[in-house]
């Protein structure tokens, strides 16, 4: 690692260039966090599988499981937020300080303000998202939502579904890497620092633009492991949530350095 560079906007924080190999020890350290508290970070995971469950089943019973797939997608957008209390889980085990679930379920008190603020910003991440895979959809198959069985087969197994993925998959690209760079690691600076919504959109920014090519293939890992949690009807999630939520803690903690007091 070289030496950090102050954050323009706040000189109290600073950030890192790191390797490339950094993020094989942040997943190590992930895991290491998993396997001292296993019983709080796979009910934590458990928990939003449950919720992921639920919320198909709904769609199922409105006759909207067409948005189950946008959904399944936009969850790069939101999952930040929702790995919030896994960060408080790691930033209590580096303090050697005892983690529960019920502290971390409540861990967003630590900033409620800017923490909500912030879920803000990812939330509209979401929505625009789904607005541009509907707006996709209609430009090559018309408004019409199809049936479930119907989406499956005109969007992966017919001729017309090529250059649909192609540009749905080049747009939502686009809005991803907005979010991640004002995303990757500004939620637990929130949750570990009294700063503002600015402050750490602009630190976490700064921290992916100066670790470009490290943070691409983070990113890379963080869809690779959604993706294979959601592929198993979302049970794998309860492993891959708090694998990368655990990692993400320590890639801050990696990037970011806060000046003591």
């Amino acid at each position: 690692m070289t030496d950090a560079t102050p954050l323009a906007i706040d000189r109290s924080l600073s950030i890192r260039t790191v390797s490339e190999e950094r993020v094989w020890v942040w997943l190590s350290a992930g895991w290491r966090d998993m396997r001292r508290v296993p019983g709080v970070s796979l009910a934590y995971g458990a928990a939003f599988v449950a919720v992921s469950f639920l919320l198909s089943l709904g769609l199922w019973l409105v006759d909207m499981v067409y948005l189950v797939l946008p959904l399944a997608a936009g969850f790069m957008f939101i999952g930040p937020l929702v790995a919030v209390g896994l960060y408080d889980v790691s930033r209590r085990l580096e303090r050697g300080e005892r983690a529960t679930l019920g502290e971390a379920v409540v861990a967003w008190r630590a900033n409620v303000g800017q923490i909500a603020t912030m879920g803000v910003v990812l939330m509209l991440f979401l929505l625009a998202w789904i607005r541009i895979a509907f707006l996709v959809f209609a430009l090559f198959f018309g408004a019409s939502p199809p049936s479930w069985d119907l989406l499956i087969q005109t969007v992966f197994f017919s001729v017309a579904g090529v250059p649909f993925l192609i540009a749905g998959t080049a747009a939502g690209a686009v809005l991803a890497a907005v979010a991640f760079a004002v995303s990757a690691v500004a939620l637990p600076l929130l949750l570990d620092r009294d700063v503002g919504v600015v402050t750490a959109i602009a630190a976490s920014a700064t921290a992916v633009w100066r670790n470009r090519r490290v943070m691409i293939g983070w990113a890379a890992l963080i869809v690779l492991f959604t993706a294979a949690g959601m592929a198993t009807f979302y049970i794998g999630l309860a492993l891959t949530l708090p694998l990368i939520g655990h990692a993400t803690w320590h890639a801050y903690r990696d990037l970011v350095v806060v000046a003591p007091g």
